[in-house]
């Protein structure tokens, strides 16, 4: 209707394309797609308003029912699904691929969000990474956070550099930062810990604790306020809870161990039962296997000390 010298353009639908002036090379097909652009060129809308905001915006592409709806200036944008991108003012490079992903995002940048409901909250939050349903829906503002995985970081709203793959992984941290979480159920209770690393599933997944290293399937799985842990194992710290500054190096090493602190395990079943004693040091496969509340342990071998209980302040070697 408005258009003056805008070239190769295609309008198809009630008021599509309507005040384009300038605008040259746009696609818009459906009702009021595209409805406001003047100078913006290069855009390709499909759907009913579908861009409809876009003024001078360029290389945008927006399929479906209302997607990027309030675009006005963002740019070098695609965006396919239901409402998809439905706030988006100014944001630009960003990738929105499910139904309403990225729905409240204005200004954020370089945001890639796959999936139904991705960083569907996410505000003024750039460089995130969303890959499945539901992926940090619930951030804001919060940047350089990747998350893989259904509802992987789902309730992440301000914490930044999140790292969550798998299934849940990360999905209560709200506003931890600097957490890795890889593994289904990893580090899935955190809040507001930060400097966490779980790799393995269910590894940390009770924890809300920081400064906590665990590598393994349950690896540290009933931690919970303890921080300063390195588990690295299968069930390695499995029954930790609020004993912080612990070491354990090997499949089920300090299994039972719960609230003590400065423990330091290397070996299979290494301080297994032990469940109460401090500062112990078992170097070898079962060393200190029965201790359990014994503090001030040394045992270095192959089932070294083995069968000591109670006993403290001994070395075996």
């Amino acid at each position: 209707y408005a258009n003056t010298t805008g070239a190769e353009i295609v309008a198809v639908g009630e008021r599509a394309l309507t005040t384009n002036t300038t605008g040259d090379y746009n696609t818009a097909l459906g009702r009021v797609a595209l409805f406001l652009n003047t100078t913006g060129a290069s855009n390709t809308a499909v759907g009913n308003n579908a861009l409809r905001s876009n003024t001078t915006a360029s290389n945008n592409t927006a399929v479906g029912y209302q997607a990027a709806y309030t675009n006005s200036t963002g740019a070098n944008s695609t965006y396919l699904g239901f409402q998809t991108a439905y706030s988006n003012t100014t944001g630009t490079n960003n990738t929105g691929l499910g139904l309403q992903a990225l729905y409240s995002n204005t200004t954020g940048g370089n945001i890639t969000a796959v999936g139904g409901n991705a960083l569907e909250n996410n505000t003024t939050g750039g460089q995130n990474t969303a890959l499945g349903r539901q992926a940090l829906k619930a951030n804001t503002t919060a940047s350089s956070n990747t998350a893989v995985g259904y509802q992987a970081g789902l309730n992440n709203t301000t914490g930044t550099n999140l790292t969550a793959i798998g299934a849940y992984a990360g999905d209560a941290n709200t506003t931890g930062n600097y957490n890795t979480a890889v593994g289904t159920f990893a580090l899935s209770t955190n809040t507001n810990g930060s400097w966490n690393t779980a790799t393995g599933r269910e590894a940390l997944s009770a924890s809300t604790g920081s400064n906590n290293t665990a590598f393994g399937g349950q690896a540290l799985l009933s931690n919970t306020t303890a921080s300063n842990n390195t588990a690295v194992g299968y069930q390695a710290g499995y029954s930790n809870t609020t004993g912080s500054w612990t070491t354990a190096f090997g499949t089920k090493a300090a299994y039972n161990t719960t609230t003590p602190a400065f423990n330091s395990a290397f070996g299979g079943q290494s301080l297994y039962s032990n469940t109460t004693g401090a500062n112990n040091v078992a170097v070898g496969q079962n060393a200190l296997y029965s201790n359990t509340t014994a503090a001030n342990n040394t045992a270095v071998g192959y089932q070294a000390g083995d069968a000591n209980t109670s006993g403290y302040e001994n070395v075996f070697i």
